[in-house]
């Protein structure tokens, strides 16, 4: 296997003070800034999309990013670096069941780097992995799988009450937490910020989906900032299979059109990671 070469950095906008990375992961990006914010926590997303828009193939054994992204080294290298930043890592049930034997740490996604991970979260005093927390509505979740059984991470499942029973009916191992916080439906962004807030001190956030969550925090204006990896793949679509864009469940255009800013393009090979902002409201 040929060693991980740096990104080429193609367009960058200063956007704050530089962060401390380590001279391995600082070689391989470049430098990462992030402006200074008032309100807390900072909610940042990460998704990798082919470039008709598919993030997801649908299909048993072929759902996750891994298929979009080719696999991509440089990506795997940069969704560590996000989970090494952050303080909780937020994934909905269905990209749990995609990638049922994941944990959201960076060291899990791309080991080699384990070192250099570890030293930045050091640096940024974070003693510990990134809460996964793992949100579903009708509580379909499996607490034999390894983020709920492994201690390398601490879980929590945000609920509603009737998927709460469900969950409840599963011996649940310790160190798992499930909070529920309406009677049904869809789980709101807010809502589950409020509950992330109660169990977590929290300065930045990592959503990683998949469509329905991430739809339900860009309708919510809650995402301030968005990571996406372009995959140079062409899937396509036939209809016998769903296979979903970045967002799913809402609808913006052309009545309330979301509009990014660009202020960031790296190329790794023939993959470009995108980072654009976005204007937020304050977090209920």
């Amino acid at each position: 296997m040929n060693a991980l070469t740096a990104l080429d950095t193609l367009f960058d906008i200063e956007h704050g003070r530089n962060l401390p990375l380590p001279p391995e992961l600082a070689s391989l990006y470049g430098h990462l800034q992030f402006s200074p914010h008032s309100r807390k926590p900072y909610i940042i997303g990460n998704f990798v999309s082919t470039l008709d828009g598919v993030v997801s193939l649908g299909e048993p054994d072929n759902a996750g990013g891994g298929e979009i992204s080719g696999f991509s080294a440089h990506d795997r290298m940069v969704m560590g670096l996000l989970r090494a930043l952050v303080d909780v890592v937020i994934v909905g049930a269905g990209t749990l069941r995609a990638s049922p034997q994941h944990r959201w740490t960076a060291e899990y996604i791309f080991p080699s780097l384990t070192h250099a991970y570890q030293v930045l979260r050091t640096s940024l005093g974070k003693s510990k992995p990134p809460l996964n927390v793992i949100v579903t509505a009708n509580g379909t979740v499996n607490l034999s799988l390894p983020v709920f059984q492994s201690g390398e991470v601490g879980a929590l499942i945000v609920t509603t009450t009737h998927g709460a029973q469900r969950i409840y009916e599963q011996s649940r191992p310790p160190g798992v937490e499930i909070l529920a916080v309406q009677s049904a439906g869809s789980l709101s962004a807010r809502y589950i910020l409020k509950v992330v807030s109660q169990v977590s001190h929290s300065d930045l956030i990592l959503v990683e989906g998949g469509p329905q969550l991430m739809g339900n925090f860009f309708a919510e204006r809650a995402l301030d900032e968005l990571f996406l990896t372009l995959a140079p793949q062409i899937a396509g679509r036939d209809g016998n299979v769903e296979r979903p864009g970045l967002v799913a469940g809402k609808r913006f255009a052309p009545e309330s059109p979301l509009w990014g800013t660009l202020i960031g393009v790296k190329r790794g090979g023939s993959h470009l990671f995108l980072r654009y902002v976005f204007d937020t409201q304050e977090h209920a």
